[in-house]
């Protein structure tokens, strides 16, 4: 009987053992794949850089701070050799570096095309510092819109007005359409108001175009932009084991990716800073704020992009398509659209003579994608 129960005991204990080891292993296998700490590329110097380094700053070369000649006096041959050099302020190479830096857009005027505009007579020239005091304190009608822009007293542009400048005449603006819809009567008839009002305070008459006109062209803006208005999303879903925030970070960090300004957000940026970003990676938001980012689980995440929103010399399809592929490689993800289906190569392919046609129609219009035009109708 006793060496009947010890055989049981000594079962039961291998078999609890066994039970314990495959919960480990079970647990380890299905935990979110985690960062790889060593990627740290400020972490590493090559052997060149450590010694050149290590003979630059020599323990034994140590002196008290004194005047310059005096610390020279004091170095060995060795040390002088490898002195750093003081830098130099080279005016030609600086102004050849400024001429190749991506200059920001700056925002147009208010444009014929998807604006109806007002135009506000002046009497005199006024200060900016004037009619910004005037300013309705709302800067949208209904949904829409509203700016007022002035003449400068060089009369070469039109501009928002600004402290310290004069302007010889007005004009006030409310936008056709967005994504919102068309501008209807009431809005026009709201804007009247107020561009009526500011017109008043700033002792201008303001001359307005013919309302039915105006919101029959909003309606036909709105009927092409509708019709033109494209966000791609594709979905790249894990295959086996889930993804922690810190993993996603870093594989997307390796192709171009920054962090974004919200929880679970991520931009490959424009190569012009003033611009909107090229794509966009996001995932699971609670994840990304979780306190223990090792433990949070991601399954799927998302790229987008804004198609009229960013310019066709950017190639943004083709470098979305380029992210998804390496992502969906370095990740054992899987590429789906935003309706969980599979997205073939030769469907890539056709999405993207689509978009070559929406660019080609865009510009037809004078609306190419990534112009400030573009960004204010879609948007």
């Amino acid at each position: 009987m006793n060496n009947l129960l010890l055989g049981l005991s000594i079962a039961g204990g291998v078999v609890l053992a066994g039970v314990v080891a495959h919960g480990a292993w079970t647990a380890r296998k299905s935990a979110p794949k985690l960062a790889d700490a060593d990627d740290n590329p400020n972490s590493k110097l090559d052997n060149s850089e450590s010694s050149g380094l290590s003979g630059l700053f020599n323990p034994e070369d140590k002196v008290e701070p004194s005047l310059h000649v005096q610390i020279r006096e004091s170095l060995n041959e060795n040390s002088r050799e490898n002195l750093p050099v003081e830098p130099e302020f080279d005016a030609a190479q600086f102004d050849a570096d400024l001429a190749v830096l991506p200059v920001p857009e700056r925002k147009p005027s208010l444009d014929p095309l998807i604006d109806v505009i007002a135009t506000i007579d002046l009497d005199a020239p006024l200060s900016g510092d004037a009619i910004l005091a005037a300013m309705p304190v709302t800067r949208r009608v209904g949904s829409k819109p509203f700016a007022v822009e002035g003449l400068r007293e060089d009369g070469l542009e039109w501009e928002v007005p600004r402290p310290g400048q004069r302007y010889t005449s007005l004009q006030a603006g409310v936008q056709l359409a967005n994504r919102t819809g068309a501008l209807n009567d009431i809005e026009y008839s709201e804007f009247v108001i107020k561009a009526q009002t500011f017109a008043d305070t700033v002792g201008g008459e303001p001359e307005f175009p013919e309302m039915h006109e105006e919101v029959a062209r909003a309606r036909e803006l709105d009927a092409f932009a509708a019709a033109h208005d494209a966000q791609l999303r594709f979905v790249l879903r894990a295959v086996g084991v889930a993804w922690s925030t810190g993993y996603v970070a870093q594989n997307a960090a390796r192709i171009g990716f920054v962090a974004g300004a919200l929880p679970g957000r991520m931009v490959l940026p424009n190569p012009v800073t003033s611009l909107p970003q090229l794509i966009t990676l996001t995932f699971d938001s609670q994840a990304a704020m979780a306190e223990d980012a090792s433990q949070s689980a991601i399954r799927e995440l998302t790229l987008s992009l804004e198609v009229s929103h960013v310019s066709r010399a950017e190639r943004p399809f083709a470098r979305m398509r380029e992210c998804a592929s390496a992502l969906a490689a370095a990740m054992e993800g899987r590429l789906c659209d935003d309706q969980g289906h599979l997205m073939s190569e030769p469907a890539l392919d056709g999405l993207a003579v689509d978009i070559e046609r929406l660019y080609d129609a865009l510009d037809e219009r004078d609306l190419s994608a990534g112009s400030m035009l573009a960004r204010r109708l879609f948007s």
